[in-house]
């Protein structure tokens, strides 16, 4: 895992370590004999809406059917829970909380620090999620910081599609591309689905867990950051493998993975209220 910190010292450590070879990512060549058409133009990525808490980080996300006066809600990774990591088939909900987070703007200066009231969702299985709800609106934040949450996409991400990974606790935007997807991502005990798989630019390194993945075209959040094969093992802690549909396993050293987020808005009802049971959730249930 892109694991909480234990100290700075540690984490710049796995910054020279663990760091992957940055290669472009791949980019396609205009045929001249076809007409133009132009791509729209890309939304500017920076920190604003993006959060550090004291050993990974998240970002501030709403839903395409939130309200400006619900309660915003914090998105960062399960194992950044603050009680540990949840164990393998383990769903935390409605626990208390009064975990800080601070928020930054678009320069990725603090601005604020928001405080939780409850883990609205943590877990590792299938995917790596944890899921503030704080004491705090969309509206106030907007009101008095000037910043907008982060917008949850809620259909599949596309491969090829270029993203960023903005670290809160680095204050470091990593650009790269999706290279694809990850049928399961193995990791000790724990076994993601569907994972995302980056091109190898983005070498993020233990404090990025949490991350926000955006989608450059949109600006909207298709995944969280959580994970990368450090030491080239296989199938070991901060040594993730991946595994097909056949049982197949391929370890890629140096290279770095997400969970998928457009689950997620399923799950939520009005109000910004977790509904397991809502037609079309498919979060794993406690």
């Amino acid at each position: 895992m892109n694991k909480p910190l234990l100290a700075v010292l540690s984490s710049v450590a796995l910054a020279a370590l663990g760091a992957t070879p940055a290669v472009a990512a791949p980019h396609s060549t205009p045929h001249t004999a076809a007409p133009h058409t132009a791509k729209p133009a890309a939304v500017t990525v920076d920190f604003a809406g993006t959060v550090s808490l004291s050993n990974c980080s998240g970002s501030v996300i709403r839903f395409p059917n939130s309200a400006d006066t619900d309660p915003a809600l914090v998105l960062t990774n399960g194992h950044c829970l603050e009680t540990g990591f949840p164990q393998p088939g383990e769903v935390i909900t409605g626990q208390s909380s009064s975990r800080t987070f601070g928020l930054l703007n678009s320069a990725g200066t603090k601005v604020a620090t928001l405080r939780a009231n409850q883990v609205v969702y943590s877990t590792m299985t299938d995917t790596d999620i944890t899921i503030y709800r704080t004491t705090t609106t969309y509206a106030a934040i907007k009101s008095n910081y000037g910043i907008s949450p982060l917008t949850v996409q809620d259909t599949h991400p596309t491969s090829g599609t270029a993203i960023k990974v903005v670290s809160g606790y680095w204050k470091t935007v990593y650009s790269c591309s999706i290279d694809g997807f990850v049928y399961r991502l193995q990791e000790g005990d724990w076994t993601w689905k569907d994972s995302v798989r980056y091109t190898s630019a983005c070498n993020t390194i233990g404090g990025t867990s949490g991350s926000p993945v955006i989608d450059t075209a949109t600006g909207k959040v298709v995944a969280v950051n959580n994970t990368g094969n450090e030491d080239g093992e296989s199938c070991t802690e901060n040594n993730p493998c991946e595994v097909d549909e056949n049982g197949n396993v391929t370890v890629r050293q140096g290279i770095n993975y997400a969970e998928e987020t457009y689950i997620i808005p399923a799950c939520f009802t009005t109000g910004n209220k977790l509904n397991l049971s809502a037609s079309g959730c498919t979060l794993p249930k406690p």
